[in-house]
């Protein structure tokens, strides 16, 4: 079968984790790089030895050999790449969240259908085994209907600061526990109250706490907080607590089965979503890029998770963001 040429859209951290990712898929082949930093693009160009190196997408949306495109941009610039690629034939992966409005969502969603070719938001956490084991137990009936979901993941001070110029803890991280919990229930998000509370003075609060309604009467808690204090062992700090009639589950992906401790202090080391095994970049993010790859390669559209789905979750934390706003709970539409 022939690899898939995939170019990756945005240099940033996480898109050279892409980079990494991509190129330890034997199915894949890293086929062209583009990011307007014309020094990155030189430096991991070099790295991955990808000579098909681009400052405008549009340009590299031209090349004929070019099958799909990982877009891994900030979550406002999206949908234009995404819905360019896929009208010029190639296939589109985008990092969560889908986009930063739902008519930016909508047009992705658009896009998709007219053009035929496929597109799939990076919704990580439905390829990490733990969220796919709870998935399981939910649909044997092992908890019987769920009636509470509770979701934590806070992260360092340190490592937010940058990010809170660009996206705020609701969005950046609750769209993630937001996405599991419409996935667990099957059920639709009727209204999201909202809590905020900044304490740096930078563009975005530093943390937020989001109750969700669903139409089945159940209620779900988003608990971010982007204030970890200096010193935390945690890069990031997740678990979670699924309540039902019948039984409960609980995830705890904090303590990722390693702890080290240097003379920096205490730190748990990702076990689960980026680690390095064998010299490659591999967990749930390598896995989630080859699903997707696979998908194309077949020919069968991702059903993992779909835009619809991810445009759901980011119709949710909108509203839980204009509920923190305004004070009052907010209607989701």
């Amino acid at each position: 079968m022939k690899r898939l040429r995939t170019g990756v859209i945005g240099l940033g951290r996480f898109g050279e984790l892409h980079c990494e990712a991509l190129a330890a898929i034997p199915e894949v082949e890293l086929h062209s790089l583009c990011t307007r930093n014309l020094e990155r693009l030189a430096g991991i160009g070099a790295r991955f030895s990808v000579s098909r190196l681009f400052t405008d997408y549009r340009r590299m949306l031209e090349d004929p050999e070019l099958d799909a495109v990982s877009i891994v941009t900030m979550w406002r610039d999206h949908a234009a790449p995404a819905i360019e690629a896929m009208h010029a034939g190639k296939h589109a992966f985008v990092e969560k969240p889908m986009a930063s409005t739902e008519a930016d969502c909508a047009a992705m969603i658009r896009a998709r259908d007219e053009s035929g070719r496929f597109c799939m938001v990076g919704q990580i956490c439905r390829f990490n085994p733990r969220y796919q084991a709870a998935k399981r137990e939910i649909e044997a009936g092992a908890v019987g209907d769920i009636v509470s979901i509770y979701a934590r993941r806070n992260i360092p001070a340190a490592v937010s600061k940058t990010v809170l110029e660009k996206i705020g803890p609701v969005a950046g991280d609750g769209v993630h526990d937001t996405d599991l919990m419409l996935w667990f229930t099957g059920a639709r998000i009727v209204s999201a109250y909202c809590q905020t509370h900044s304490v740096r003075g930078l563009p975005n609060p530093d943390l937020g706490w989001t109750t969700y309604r669903f139409d089945t009467g159940a209620i779900g808690v988003c608990e971010n907080v982007w204030f970890l204090p200096e010193g935390t062992p945690y890069r990031i700090d997740e678990r979670m607590e699924i309540i039902g009639t019948k039984g409960c589950i609980t995830i705890q992906e904090s303590g990722p089965g390693i702890s080290v401790c240097d003379p920096s202090g205490w730190r748990a080391p990702d076990t689960t979503y980026w680690p390095l095994v064998g010299g490659e970049r591999a967990g749930a993010l390598r896995e989630e890029l080859r699903y997707f790859a696979r998908c194309i390669q077949q020919g069968a559209a991702p059903s993992v998770v779909t835009l619809e789905e991810s445009a759901a979750a980011v119709r949710a934390v909108l509203a839980a963001e204009r509920s923190a706003v305004s004070g009052v709970p907010v209607v989701v539409e």
